[in-house]
């Protein structure tokens, strides 16, 4: 009898530990991939007070059961030690810090007799339940902030029982700090911005010059680089009669001008939404800061510098310091 109480508190007080540790959002999570082990748990830890009424009841009725069976049997010192120690170390120590580690798989196992036990108890655990949900309402689920879901991928990688690489990381990483980042971090500062005067004849002398900067999109300018008007697209240039001025054939209509303060989440959003892939950022005097395109934004979201076959320098931020 001894035995099968001790088993009983420690079920009791391992699955009131274990169960209750399992948040029923990360159970809904692991449901819909397919879990079947928190599908079945599931189904008594969504009456949360229920089966902690349940559990509770339970172990500290058969906590009593053993204690007033230890007295019937042995002297009182010997049965407040002996029931002491029982209810200690086998009915909660070893069970609380033997389920919590192995909620699910246990939780998986046992849960056909927790439902008996609700069952059992309904009539004494029910109206508590009830009241307890009056007055403390629905569950919170569990809500991560952007800094602790980063903490958590940090952890991942760094576990052996993850599969989440070094890769994976960095642009998930990339994607939940990106938004707080603005234009003026990533920008292409004026210093090395190659762009052309309006005015400029698109003769075999510009379009080598544009040829060796490599570049798509240039920033087109009237008579100084604060008044930009347009952008000139290189593919336009392909058998292109020459003697045209720049401004003839630059599009005015595909630019964007942004604050300097602009995040790049909503700047993302614009590109997307305007099929544009090039901004124009300007301070707060309306005077132009430099470019920041698609590509830039890519990079801070991946978390690495892009370079293709065109490019001559790798990070044009890092020449714009020494200049």
């Amino acid at each position: 009898v001894i035995i099968i109480l001790v088993l009983l508190s420690g079920l009791f007080s391992g699955l009131n530990l274990g169960l209750l540790g399992l948040n029923k959002s990360e159970l809904e999570r692991k449901i819909k991939l397919g879990d079947k082990r928190a599908k079945r748990i599931y189904s008594v830890r969504k009456r949360g007070n229920l089966l902690l009424c349940t559990l509770l009841l339970g172990n500290v009725a058969v906590n009593s059961i053993l204690a007033i069976f230890l007295g019937d049997i042995t002297t009182g010192v010997v049965a407040v030690i002996v029931s002491t120690g029982l209810i200690v170390f086998f009915g909660e120590i070893i069970p609380q810090a033997t389920i919590s580690r192995y909620a699910l798989a246990v939780g998986f196992r046992t849960t056909w007799l927790v439902k008996i036990f609700m069952l059992i108890l309904l009539p004494v655990c029910w109206p508590i339940a009830k009241i307890l949900d009056w007055i403390l309402g629905e569950e919170m689920p569990t809500i991560w902030s952007r800094n602790e879901l980063a903490e958590i991928i940090k952890l991942h990688q760094k576990s052996k029982h993850s599969s989440i690489d070094a890769d994976e990381q960095r642009i998930v990483l990339g994607a939940l700090s990106f938004s707080n980042k603005t234009a003026e971090e990533i920008l292409t500062p004026r210093k090395v911005v190659f762009s052309l005067e309006a005015n400029n004849i698109l003769d075999v002398k510009t379009l080598e010059k544009i040829k060796r900067f490599g570049f798509s999109r240039i920033p087109v300018y009237r008579d100084e680089i604060d008044k930009i008007i347009g952008i000139l697209y290189s593919k336009d240039l392909i058998q292109i009669r020459l003697g045209k001025k720049v401004q003839e054939v630059c599009k005015r209509n595909k630019i964007i001008q942004i604050d300097k303060g602009k995040k790049l989440d909503a700047l993302l959003n614009e590109f997307i939404k305007k099929k544009i892939h090039i901004a124009i950022v300007k301070n707060e005097y309306g005077e132009f800061e430099g470019i920041v395109s698609l590509e830039d934004v890519i990079e801070e979201i991946l978390r690495t510098q892009i370079v293709d076959e065109k490019d001559t320098v790798r990070d044009l931020q890092k020449k714009a310091k020494k200049i």
